[in-house]
């Protein structure tokens, strides 16, 4: 091979790995921009707040006035977890939507029938069942004959009772208050009146007592009892004296009392504690709702808990649920862990996915190394082809006529040696492969130095017997 042809072939080769180098770069350019758009996608997705649907109703209600609040400084305050409203007709269809699907939380009165997914994550409030008689049971101008004076629940067998509020739940709880206090609750009638009906439930003389459930400090209960005080007389609050059995009975009503004074400071009302049950409205989840985003979202509910307060009065009454008690709902392991304190750490909860993570970087790593070995496959055989041109080169090396042609053989192996080591910077070849050729170097240097020793011995003795040989 001619040097000009050597010179050219380097030439030609140099280009080709530019442009091969240029390609690589190109492909780790490419490989770095879809790396980062895929870490700024998860990042993205990873810091976006969850959006809960939450089932409440009816409009204009205590529980969507508190919810409503709630969305407003759960969306001021920029957390993890914002809120979106679904506006019902009432408790039923919140709960009729959650167990459907179509809502992730719903507020609902916890002695109604719950989806077999849901779970309590907060109390709302707790509703108390105030039940009352007239001291007047048929007013200053009744003509009939008074009716006996109602003193406790037992006296409302074959009596008329007005209840507040037309859910049918308050009419299913009055029949448990009179099962548990052998009444029989067939002989009782039960007439509903709307929460703006407090007037007409007072007026209606045929009506023998009253039952309202809300909180303590309901206006629509105190306003109630008001009404009736003018126009039948002082109330007679009445004792429900099973209310502990009832609670033993069913799980979703709790034992209580009414403090004094509660109603009205003077006249008392009522004049001492009076035993009673009660019922929570609940804020509840589907059991599949994530652990972490039931946590975050209970979190967020107790930190701007007084601040929704300040708007809505209602909201004061929102309490965490009792863990140790045994429910006939349980509570959402994420608002348990939380309440217990036992809520899983950062690495609790991604640990194994840190761990797949990196299983996943090294089989991406040993993929990019097999990606650039096949890359880098023509480097490869043209280092084995320089190492066998070498190697060629050694037979020649041994055999040159002239000094002019190791010269040449030396000028190739200078043009290769700069070459491999071109491959090498750029990652083509490994320390392995310049090893191999390091060594059939060896070799050639070798031969050429001893050829060249010996065409310098041949000159020499050539020199010394032309001028040994003798003068004609």
């Amino acid at each position: 091979m001619s040097s000009s042809e050597s010179i050219g072939r380097t030439t030609s080769e140099a280009a080709r790995r530019e442009r091969r180098r240029s390609n690589s770069l190109l492909l780790v350019l490419a490989v770095g921009f879809l790396v980062f758009g895929g870490a700024a996608g998860a990042l993205y997705y990873a810091l976006r707040p969850d959006v809960l649907r939450i089932a409440v109703g009816p409009p204009g209600s205590d529980d969507h006035k508190v919810i409503q609040a709630m969305a407003d400084a759960f969306g001021a305050e920029s957390r993890t977890v914002r809120l979106r409203p679904i506006k019902t007709d009432g408790a039923a269809e919140s709960l009729a939507l959650l167990g459907a699907g179509k809502a992730d939380l719903a507020v609902g009165r916890g002695d109604l029938d719950m989806p077999t997914e849901a779970q309590t994550v907060a109390v709302v409030r707790k509703n108390f069942v105030v039940l009352w008689a007239p001291s007047r049971p048929n007013g200053k101008t009744a003509k009939r004959k008074p009716s006996p004076r109602i003193k406790e629940v037992a006296d409302l067998a074959g009596r008329r009772v007005g209840v507040i509020g037309r859910t049918p739940v308050n009419a299913a709880l009055l029949r448990v208050i009179l099962s548990a206090s052998g009444v029989e609750a067939e002989k009782v009638v039960v007439t509903h009146f709307g929460t703006d009906q407090t007037e007409e439930l007072a007026r209606d003389l045929t009506i023998d007592a009253f039952m309202a459930v809300g909180p303590l400090d309901s206006k629509i209960t105190s306003d109630a009892v008001a009404a009736t005080a003018r126009v039948r007389g002082a109330p007679k609050f009445l004792a429900i004296e099973a209310s502990e059995a009832i609670a033993l009975k069913h799980p979703r009503y709790e034992s209580e009392e009414i403090p004094p004074s509660v109603f009205n400071a003077d006249p008392a009302w009522p004049g001492d504690k009076v035993e009673t049950v009660s019922v929570s409205h609940l804020i509840v989840a589907r059991k599949s709702l994530p652990e972490t985003t039931v946590a975050a979202f209970f979190r967020q509910l107790f930190a701007v808990r007084q601040a929704i307060a300040r708007q809505v009065p209602g909201a004061a009454h929102i309490t965490k649920p009792d863990v140790d008690k045994d429910a006939e709902l349980q509570v959402h392991r994420g608002a348990a862990a939380v309440i217990d304190g036992n809520e899983r750490t950062f690495l609790d909860r991604y640990g194994d996915y840190f761990w797949f993570g990196l299983l996943l970087l090294s089989g991406i790593g040993s993929a990019a190394a097999w990606l650039r070995r096949y890359l880098n496959r023509d480097e490869r055989e043209e280092t084995n082809s320089h190492r066998k041109r070498i190697l060629a080169m050694v037979s020649s090396a041994r055999t040159a006529e002239s000094n002019q042609d190791l010269l040449v053989l030396q000028r190739e192996a200078d043009a290769i040696i700069g070459e491999t080591l071109e491959c090498y910077d750029d990652g083509a070849i490994e320390e392995e492969e310049l090893a191999a050729l390091g060594l059939v170097l060896g070799l050639l240097s070798n031969a050429i130095a001893e050829r060249r020793a010996a065409l310098q011995r041949a000159s020499f003795e050539t020199v010394r017997g032309v001028a040994t040989s003798p003068r004609g």
